[in-house]
Order: structure tokens, then C-alpha cells, then sequence
């Protein structure tokens, strides 16, 4: 759930943490038009990030989230039914202090983003959006709940968010906070006083395949860095190391959690990229749903699907997947080397006819018809004994 637009250099905004980031030593980069660290030599680079969110725990500046509050007017219901309207997911099974993964659909039953909704209260909903999408979301979703008696908010600059990810993050979290973290679910959240700032929005989400959490605390500088800090140090037995976007996005890669503008976007449905589980199509009428019943009875061209290389070479987003004749039947759209696997692997669009497990397939690779094959998804499962199950 993020994404990778490139606006021009001149463009590019800063969290209130940007400062921080190049004190230590981040290499940065423009990242859906802002300028946020991939990764810190201090920790060793992106494999030393990824393994740490892996087996212990990192921190991520993800300040350049959006934050969209939609609650009720006038009258009670409004938020509710205008969530309902613009969402995929069915927002009236969540109950107050739970979220779930959901997305924005054009009528096409395309994606004007994925989202993860947050009930606040019994009309009051908390969506986070995309970095590089995120006025258009707001724009969206203002023109499309006016006929609804709702209030709409855009808080995305009210907010600085730290993600704390990984195995020991729930260590981290009960050194700086008076909130009871153990009955608190994956896409569960609850409120408390976190680094002595009271009524703190502390949620058990990311976007890394790990347990962890994400808080929200005041956006000004001196309070960033200061919360910040006391992360760092509060994690310091446990190994803590902060954390850029390169390792975000292999982390999210081997838990296959979607990209806009990769995995989604305009161009594709939720049947293609593989997240009907998220569909509610029960639930009633819902912007894209008409579409979507069209799709379904027309049937797929093509699907999401997890490959691995089997001859040397990483497929690369773009990259053209071609069969055993080398013609063009689809494309990679996220791939790189898996630091926790050992193993190149990627996701791409493929027709129906290759996308059973075990289908070999080629990646061209620089004028090269590189072998590989279809394999299970997710590639990366967190142990048992650490999981929560997520909330559909």
C-alpha cells in the first residue's frame, strides 16, 4: 500500500523528521515527491534493514502517508454509509478500534488507491492513503461523499508517523507507552499516552509481513525528533536500527503486499490483482462494484502471480515475461533479490493459462530469455509463534 510516483526534484516535500534523516547519514531519495531516506549506512544498508525488521526491529519514518477523517454530520449514519460508498470492504463489520485493508475504486473497478480504514467510533473513520496519490485521494473522496452528511478532513499534515516493525517491536512499544499492548490484535489499535504525549493513535499495522505498530504523534520537528529519539533508545537492547523505503519495499515484496502503480493502479481490477478476499460484494452497492460483476462474468486475461528465476538474473519492474516460444504474455511488476530467502524473486501479470504453481516461464533479462517459474504466495510467512492473523 504505497506508492512510487516521481514528481520533479523541485517539488519534493519533506516530513518533519527530514532534518534527522540526513544528520544520520540517510541516503535519500524522491519517492512519490518527497524526500525520504531508502536506506542508512549507519545500519549496515537496506540487507542489514530488512534482516533487522526481520529477526529483531527497525523504525520507519512513514510521515508521508496520507491521513483522510471522515465522522458524521448533522445527523448519525453519514460516515458509515459514505465509507461504504467509497470503499471495497465492508467498513460496517468493523468494530470500534479495529481496522482493516480496503481500497478506492474508479466505476471502471480499478484502483484509485488501496487504503487501510480505521473505525474511530461509531461514525468516525480514520483512512491512510498513499504518499504519491495523496491529493488526488482527498480530491476523490471530497466529490464523491458530498451526497453524503459527513465531514471530511485531510489531517495527512497533522501527523508524524513512525512504523516500529518487526519480532521485538511489542518490546519497544511497553517501554514508551502506558496503553495495554498484549490484547491489542494485528489491525487492532487503540489510544494512549506514548512518550508523554496522551491520547497517542498507537495501531498494530504495517507494511513489512511482521508484527509491529504504527503511531501517530504531533508534526512538529521538535516533538518528531524527540519521539524518535526515545524510540531508538528504548529499542537499543533489542537492537534497533533505523530503516529507509529499500528495505520497506523488499520486506512488503516477500509478504506480496501491493504497490500502487505496480501491482495496482488504474489500469487494473481487484479480480486481476488478486485481493477479492477484500471484496465485499455482498455488502451492497459501492463505487466500481457494477464493473466488477461485469469482469468477473467476462472472466480474467490476466492475474497476479508470484514467480521465482530459476537461471541467474533478477526480474526487474517492467521487465517482459515471455514463454518457452519468447513472445510477450506479461509483465514483472515488482522484483528483486530476497534478502530473507536468498532467492530472486517477483510478481507479475500473467494470463490465466500460466499462472498455476510450478508453470515455467521466461523473464527477458537485458536481451536474455531467463528461465523461471510460478511459486506459492505470499514467498515470506512470519513464524507461528509469532503471527496474528489479519483482519479481512
Amino acid at each position: 500500500m504505497e506508492s512510487a510516483a516521481t514528481p520533479h526534484k523541485s517539488e519534493l516535500r519533506k516530513t518533519p523528521l527530514n532534518a534527522l534523516h540526513r544528520r544520520l547519514g540517510a541516503k535519500m531519495v524522491n519517492f512519490g515527491g518527497w524526500d525520504m531516506p531508502v536506506e542508512y549506512p549507519s545500519s549496515g544498508g537496506l540487507i542489514a534493514e530488512h534482516k533487522a525488521v526481520r529477526g529483531t526491529v527497525g523504525v520507519f519514518d512513514v510521515s508521508h502517508m496520507g491521513d483522510i477523517r471522515i465522522r458524521s454530520g448533522a445527523k448519525p449514519g453519514g460516515a458509515l454509509a459514505a465509507v461504504q460508498h467509497i470503499s471495497m470492504n465492508d467498513a460496517s463489520k468493523l468494530a470500534i478500534g479495529q481496522a482493516h485493508y480496503s481500497a478506492m475504486l474508479y466505476p471502471e473497478g480499478t484502483f484509485v488507491d488501496d487504503v487501510i480504514v480505521h473505525r474511530l467510533g461509531e461514525d468516525d473513520f480514520l483512512l491512510v492513503i498513499n504518499a504519491g496519490t495523496r491529493e488526488k485521494d482527498v480530491n476523490w473522496v471530497r466529490e464523491n461523499t458530498k451526497s453524503f452528511d459527513c465531514v471530511v478532513e485531510d489531517l495527512s499534515d497533522a501527523y508524524t508517523q513512525l512504523a516500529i516493525q518487526g519480532p521485538r517491536a511489542v518490546d519497544v512499544m511497553k517501554k514508551l507507552t502506558d496503553a495495554s499492548l498484549d490484547g491489542i490484535k494485528n489491525y487492532w489499535f487503540t489510544h494512549g499516552t506514548v512518550c508523554g504525549l496522551k491520547n497517542t493513535l498507537i495501531a498494530r499495522t504495517g507494511y513489512t509481513g511482521e508484527d509491529g505498530f504504527e503511531i501517530y504523534v504531533p508534526s512538529t520537528v521538535a516533538t518528531s525528533e524527540r519521539v524518535w529519539n526515545q524510540v531508538m533508545e528504548a529499542g537499543r537492547e533489542f537492537g534497533i536500527v533505523p530503516c529507509g523505503l529499500g528495505c520497506r519495499n523488499t520486506l512488503r515484496l516477500e509478504s506480496k503486499m501491493a504497490l500502487y502503480g505496480h501491482e495496482i493502479s488504474d489500469k487494473i481490477n481487484v479480480w486481476e490483482a488478486r485481493l477479492d478476499r477484500y471484496c465485499k460484494m455482498e455488502k451492497g452497492d459501492f463505487i466500481g462494484r457494477a464493473a466488477l460483476e461485469r469482469a468477473k462474468a467476462l472472466g480474467l486475461k490476466r492475474t497476479l502471480v508470484g514467480i521465482e528465476m530459476i537461471d541467474r538474473g533478477i526480474a526487474r519492474d517492467e521487465y517482459c515475461c515471455c514463454n518457452d516460444a519468447g513472445e510477450a504474455i506479461g509483465v514483472v511488476t515488482s522484483g528483486s533479490p530476497s534478502p530473507t530467502l536468498g532467492r530472486n524473486i517477483a510478481l507479475a501479470y500473467v494470463p490465466p493459462a500460466f499462472s498455476a504453481v510450478g508453470t515455467v516461464l521466461y523473464v527477458e533479462i537485458r536481451g536474455q530469455k531467463c528461465k523461471a517459474q510460478v511459486v506459492p504466495t505470499p514467498f515470506y510467512k512470519r513464524p507461528k509463534k509469532t503471527a496474528v492473523q489479519q483482519v479481512s
